[in-house]
């Protein structure tokens, strides 16, 4: 009886017995009419006759029986080493010949076909072998040998054993297909393959053949479409350093990517169309949702295989109110973890703020009742952890006029990296909407009373500024240890209520910049569509100086100072940050002293972690300013680098003109000036919680005295509430010492755990598995080894350093600073930083925007920075392109800190003496 070599003209019953489920399927695609690339299968029978003729079959038979509690490596090698070794026998022999003139010669790929592979309950996938580009006789003969060995390899009897199936496996058919000389290669899932969704296929692609894909080599282009209408829902546009091809022997041949394919999508329209379409009617077909794969070859669609999706049984939809948590640039404020005490302060404050926003907008009654509801959850406190309730922060975005352009610069200002879907952003407001003439005539009273505030916010900020400054002078310099506990309490209500509650007219400021930025991106976008991705950045960049940048300045007058005096030089060198101001004083070097006292004077509130309660500022610990002092005296090459604003100007100038351009200077003067206003305004907000900070360590050393808790810094493992509740009669003072040492422990367990940086919960987010299916985890995340890492373009100019990965802004030394999130205690370290790579953040943080004036190479979500990268590794910075180019590695102990470590003040030694 001759073996079965199949081809598409073959009985499909007779494919279904002998060839195995992946031929199976390109029986069926080939014979329903698409392009499949021609094709012949050497049937099951062809392996066993190749095991009887050579006597293989007692040995695997015996082999397997013993190998079931072996190791399933060594089964393997064994089985291998059996069928290498094998004769083949001339009926063997003739039909792979045969398979091989049938496939039409020359290059082909030689594909296993296993007799239970791409069926419903078990795809096999990945798990048998497949071999591209093979040529002549004697490499097929060799490469049909390995795909038969692949039926028990170590992967296949492993998959096998956790599926409960047993260790033969019926046999492996082997397919012979002519290679498609492909030059754009992918897979099309047309449901989504982890849930099992019907409403959407992903379609991932790469330039040349699809084995850089498969293999994880190459950084995919990855697309959502729409299954009904083929519309692309997102769009992620991998690295795709690298092609795959066929070369002139077996393999492949690798070979880069020009910069310009890299930068854009490898499918057009017309082919996600074309890819859409075919996709649904191949399950069409099938019956069922399929994993395809598909190379495009001279402008035709060849479909090498197609398997059905096999996903777990799809669990009924989470209960609950979804909510999407994101800490975006909310890290730039309160990163790592933080104490309770620190998020209940700054979730009341975000609440009292933002509620004065609406009010200010002319929302009242009902609607305002509503808006209540959601202001005071604005954040998030989830394992120590700060993080933005998204969804609350576009209802808020909505209360403004023109929110589809304000929610998508809301989203880059945040630094968001995935956008929410249009029609989950429509069904977000603030309060329930109306109908009819009173919904309208409310909508035109917020957008009038808007449309006022728009106009007029620099006078209004020149107002709030000078009467801030008046009011904070009441709070400022005062001994609140020499005060009663009851009298400081009383004057922190009064802070809150002059300085903090009359901020909410002031995020008109915000809603502004959102929209004078959103409008300069769409001029940019319609009159300079080849602009830069960093230009945009760059024309809003504040004009003048910015008031944040100041104590950048003034450290490096200091520093200058330091230099132009020897000894005063050598004594700041030699001598520890925690003994140098002691130093200096006993040494004599007054007038340095005071210029380093009116420093902290004016900005010793501007330190790392500022808007931490639990973190000491440099008012109460000046030794951080002279770890930032001793930094900038080593004179770094940038500290003459140019404002990049002038480079944004020379490119207006050369492609903007006229009418044109004026309009365009007349948006962008607006984004100017709101930018530079909202750098004051975080100046007030950073000197605000410094009084707050002041007040709130006084009534720590008051309840401690009392007896109230244990430690005077036990304060900060209380809530806000609770303390208000200690001095209101409305808390019994035992309970406090309870829970500040709950809560001690909570938060030195939460420190260990690797928190994502984005996900969504239902219902109440500690319950029903929400934070383990979110990917909360102990351990650091593992290296890729990526050799270059890109992200949003923010200041321009190209640097080339040593990276120093760091979780706090010091010891830079002329290097590149690479860190998960700053905030905006760093700019005082930005002098001594050659570039700087932040893995959080948006072009718009406060970091940012000063780097820019400084004109420091800044590339900013750079997704993975400082897993991959380690302290001593050499790079190369372009922050035009916004890509980290890897030059050389680091020395073998170099070692990256923990970018979730927590802040010594909660986690460090305590202490009971009074800063």
């Amino acid at each position: 009886m001759p073996l079965h070599v199949l081809t598409a003209s073959s009985d499909h019953s007779v494919i279904a017995e002998w060839a195995g489920g992946k031929a199976e399927n390109l029986h069926t695609l080939t014979t329903s009419g698409f392009h499949v690339p021609r094709w012949s299968v050497l049937g099951l029978d062809v392996f066993a006759e190749f095991c009887r003729g050579s006597g293989l079959d007692e040995h695997l038979a015996r082999l397997l029986a013993d190998g079931r509690h072996a190791q399933a490596r060594q089964v393997a090698e064994d089985v291998a080493g059996l069928i290498e070794a094998a004769p083949l026998g001339a009926r063997v022999t003739e039909a792979i010949a045969l398979a091989y003139r049938q496939a039409g010669g020359g290059a082909v790929a030689v594909r296993s076909s296993g007799a239970e592979e791409d069926g419903a309950r078990h795809s096999f996938a990945g798990q048998f072998d497949s071999f591209l580009n093979v040529r002549g006789l004697d490499d097929v003969t060799a490469h049909v040998r390995r795909c038969w060995a692949s039926g028990f390899s170590e992967r296949s009897l492993r998959y096998r054993a956790q599926r409960r199936l047993p260790p033969g496996t019926g046999g492996v058919a082997v397919i012979v297909q002519r290679m498609v000389p492909a030059e754009r290669s992918g897979v099309l899932f047309t449901a989504d393959p982890t849930t099992g969704r019907t409403d959407r296929q992903l379609v991932s692609a790469v330039h040349g053949l699809g084995e850089g894909l498969v293999s994880g080599a190459v950084d995919a282009d990855t697309v959502v479409l729409d299954a009904a209408t083929g519309r692309p829902l997102t769009t992620v546009i991998g690295d795709k350093q690298e092609r795959y091809d066929a070369g002139p022997g077996p393999g492949c041949r690798v070979s880069p990517v020009a910069a310009e394919d890299r930068a854009r999508c490898a499918l057009t329209p017309a082919d996600l169309a074309l890819l859409h379409e075919t996709g649904r009617r191949i399950t069409a077909h099938f019956g069922a949702p399929q994993d395809i794969e598909w190379a495009i070859a001279e402008g035709t669609l060849w479909i090498l295989q197609s398997r059905p999706v096999t996903t777990p049984a799809r669990a009924p939809e989470p209960e609950g109110e979804l909510r999407i948590w994101d800490n975006s640039n909310i890290i730039e404020s309160f990163g790592g973890v933080v104490s309770p005490l620190t998020f209940s302060f700054a979730a009341d404050t975000y609440a009292k703020v933002y509620d004065g926003y609406a009010r200010a907008l002319g929302v009242r009654g009902e609607q305002l009742r509503e808006v209540g509801e959601w202001t005071p959850h604005l954040l998030g406190y989830l394992h120590g952890r700060v993080y933005y309730n998204l969804f609350h922060w576009y209802r808020m975005v909505r209360l403004a006029p023109l929110y589809p352009l304000n929610r998508r610069v809301l989203e880059k200002s945040l630094g968001v990296a995935e956008s929410i879907s249009d029609e989950t952003a429509d069904a977000l407001h603030p309060f329930t909407p109306r109908s009819g003439l009173r919904a309208r005539l409310s909508q035109l009273v917020r957008t009038s009373v808007f449309t006022w505030r728009f106009l007029t916010v620099r006078k209004s900020v020149e107002r709030f500024h000078r009467d801030f400054y008046r009011a904070y002078a009441i709070f400022n310099d005062v001994d609140y240890d020499s005060l009663p506990g009851d009298e400081t309490y009383r004057r922190f209500r009064r802070l809150q209520r002059e300085l903090i509650e009359k901020w909410g007219p002031m995020q008109v400021l915000d809603a502004t910049i959102l929209l004078s930025v959103g409008l300069l991106a769409l001029l940019t976008r319609s009159w300079l569509p080849d602009a830069p991705e960093w230009f945009t950045w760059a024309a809003a960049a504040p004009a003048g100086t910015v008031e944040s940048a100041e104590p950048v300045r003034a450290l490096r007058e200091l520093a200058a100072r330091a230099r132009a005096d020897s000894e005063i030089l050598h004594l700041l060198e030699h001598t520890s940050d925690s003994a140098a101001h002691r130093a200096l004083h006993e040494a004599g070097h007054t007038r340095f002293l005071a210029a380093v006292d009116a420093y902290i004077a004016d900005y010793g509130y501007r330190s790392p972690d500022e808007l931490k309660l639990e973190v000491p500022d440099l008012h109460e610990n000046p030794a951080g300013l002279f770890t930032l002092l001793r930094d900038a005296l080593r004179d770094p090459a940038n500290e003459g680098a140019r404002d990049r604003g002038c480079e944004a100007d020379a490119y207006l100038d050369e492609h903007l003109h006229g009418p044109r351009r004026l309009l365009y200077e007349r948006v962008r003067g607006k984004a100017r000036a709101a930018l530079a206003d909202r750098e004051r305004l975080r100046f007030c907000r950073t000197r605000a919680f410094g009084a707050a900070k002041r007040m709130l360590r006084a009534l720590g050393r008051d309840l401690a005295r009392t007896g109230a808790i244990d430690a005077w810094d036990d304060v900060f493992m209380l809530r806000l509430e609770e303390i208000k509740g200690a001095y209101e009669g409305m808390i019994v003072h035992t309970e406090l010492r309870e829970l500040a040492a709950l809560r001690r422990r909570q938060l030195a367990a939460d420190t260990a755990l690797h928190a994502p940086s984005r996900f969504i919960t239902h219902g109440a987010p500690y319950w029903s598995g929400n934070l383990e299916r979110a990917g909360w985890a102990g351990g650091p995340a593992a290296r890729s080894g990526a050799r270059e890492l890109r992200g949003t373009p923010c200041g321009p100019g190209v640097a080339e350093a040593a990276a120093v990965v760091t979780d706090h802004p010091h010891d830079i030394g002329g290097g590149v600073l690479v860190t998960y999130r700053t905030d905006p205690g760093w700019v005082a370290a930005l002098p001594s930083a050659a570039a700087l790579v932040i893995e959080r953040g948006s072009p718009l943080t406060h970091v940012a925007v000063v780097a820019r004036e400084l004109g420091i190479p800044t590339v900013v979500q750079v997704k993975d920075a400082t897993t991959e990268i380690r302290t001593g590794t050499r790079l190369r910075v372009d922050g035009a392109a916004g890509t980290v180019t890897v030059l050389t590695d680091p020395p073998d102990d170099g070692a990256t800190p923990d970018r979730h470590g927590a802040s010594a003040a909660l986690n460090g030694p305590r202490t009971e003496a009074h800063p």
